[in-house]
């Protein structure tokens, strides 16, 4: 037997493809693709009830985003929130019309988040269908079919994006179970918002609400109890008077200012310009009382604006978690919000006495916690709401949108405050009809900044 050894020259060769192969690898990873849908491309006649559509991919996906690309007539209508039932299956959940239609692509040259667990872009895939008039010439969903679905899709938002939904320990089956009748029953999608919202209203959240017919009906609207009383304070303060519709202002003997915003509204942000005014113009103020007792919240970058005048060095004054379903601890990572100087107002280095009370929620919390990293300031009153969601929407299909909260908000140490609110640096324990004849808070508020 004859045996020929490689040459060296050979053995380099050998090793050189090797190496080359192993280099390549990576790239010769497979693209994904779809492998079926229902209703698929070219479908006719497809029943204009069905409530999905599925997409099914031939690897293991990433639950991390994707792209249906598509608009207009041709595109259908989504409800809900698309939602993926396993790693390879992707759900569409939409209303469809009779005799109509439909047109879009899962990926396309300008949209590449549907991708494999290993980052690879799903090959774009197009569907186009049309739909007939339905089983048994029947083409439209009666109110209470409708219902049915609008039903399974608000359980689905509530178990999948809904942040708050474990703080009251509520037994959630029993509650669609008992108000299941009448809600599927509702005659127009105004009552079914009325039931629905009578049945959310056991999670005491104010940031729950839906919308139906042009009506919004909040779940939980037990209104809060000011420690004010807004009639009183004109003979209170010397030389108050409205600035704005949302801003007032006055000035005590000693040169002590009082500003009152009753809002964070992002309507109008010129009706914020008188605070600043009075900024620019009280530099040496010895004292400056900023009252938000009225105020439910609004845009927390105008709540940023004004926070920025007190400080001088970024500072990280809140931190919050997004609901996230398909992370292994049902949120995302924890995030921080960072307040930075406003270099662009006037700038205020005297006392501050930040007012706040029972109805203090959402972005005019945040704006407590905002003035809490400034040093120069201190919050005297009452603990606010704790009540804060950013809600987003989501289309139930029958006429009703429903607005769910979709993160915790959190103190900078990362406990949550929803429920609890935020507590003052001052405590002025107050009741109703302290406020009849004068301000326990406000007094409070000016033997601190008279020290």
């Amino acid at each position: 037997m004859n045996i020929t050894l490689p040459t060296a020259s050979s053995r380099i060769l050998v090793a050189f493809v090797v190496l080359s192969l192993c280099l390549v690898s990576p790239a010769l990873a497979v693209r994904p693709t779809v492998v079926e849908a229902e209703p698929d491309n070219g479908a006719k006649d497809v029943d204009p009830t069905l409530r999905q559509i599925v997409i099914k991919f031939d690897q293991d996906m990433s639950q991390r985003g994707h792209s249906i690309c598509g608009g207009g007539e041709t595109f259908p209508k989504l409800v809900g929130k698309s939602r993926w039932a396993n790693q390879r299956t992707f759900i569409m959940t939409v209303r469809l019309e009779p005799n109509h239609d439909y047109n879009f692509s899962i990926n396309c040259p300008s949209a590449q988040n549907f991708r494999s667990k290993d980052g690879e872009s799903v090959v774009p895939y197009r569907i186009s269908f049309r739909t007939g008039v339905g089983e048994d010439g029947k083409s439209e969903l009666s109110q209470a079919e409708l219902n049915e679905g609008a039903i399974e899709i608000l359980r689905e938002m509530i178990d999948q994006q809904y942040s708050y939904r474990d703080r009251m320990g509520l037994d959630w089956d029993k509650l669609f179970a008992d108000h299941k009748k009448m809600l599927v029953d509702s005659t127009t999608p105004k009552r079914f918002a009325q039931i629905a919202g009578v049945m959310l209203a056991h999670a005491e959240d104010k940031h729950i609400w839906l919308d139906a017919e042009g009506d919004r009906i909040g779940a939980y609207p037990v209104p809060g109890k000011p420690n004010a009383n807004a009639q009183l304070l004109p003979n209170l303060v010397p030389n108050y008077q409205q600035k704005s519709d949302i801003v007032y202002a006055g000035e005590f003997e000693d040169g002590i200012g009082y500003l009152r915003i009753d809002s964070w509204s992002p309507n109008d942000p010129r009706a914020y310009e008188a605070v600043y005014r009075y900024l620019g113009e009280h530099p040496d103020a010895p004292g400056i009382i900023i009252d938000v007792r009225f105020n439910g919240g609004g845009g927390e970058d105008l709540a940023q604006d004004l926070a920025g005048c007190f400080i001088s060095e970024p500072v990280v004054y809140a931190k919050n978690v997004y609901r996230d379903p398909n992370s292994e601890t049902g949120y995302t990572d924890v995030l921080e919000r960072t307040l930075y100087p406003n270099t662009g107002r006037p700038h205020y280095d005297g006392k501050i006495a930040v007012l706040s009370g029972n109805v203090v929620m959402s972005s005019c919390e945040a704006f407590i916690l905002m003035m809490k990293q400034a040093s120069n300031a201190s919050i005297i009153g009452e603990p606010t709401r704790g009540s804060s969601g950013n809600p987003r929407s989501y289309d139930l299909g029958n006429g009703v949108t429903v607005y769910l909260p979709s993160w915790k908000a959190m103190r900078p140490d990362g406990t949550v405050f929803e429920g609890e609110g935020i507590q003052p640096d001052i405590l002025i324990e107050t009741q109703p009809n302290d406020f009849q004849n004068a301000d326990p808070v406000l007094d409070a508020a000016l033997k601190h900044l008279r020290k």
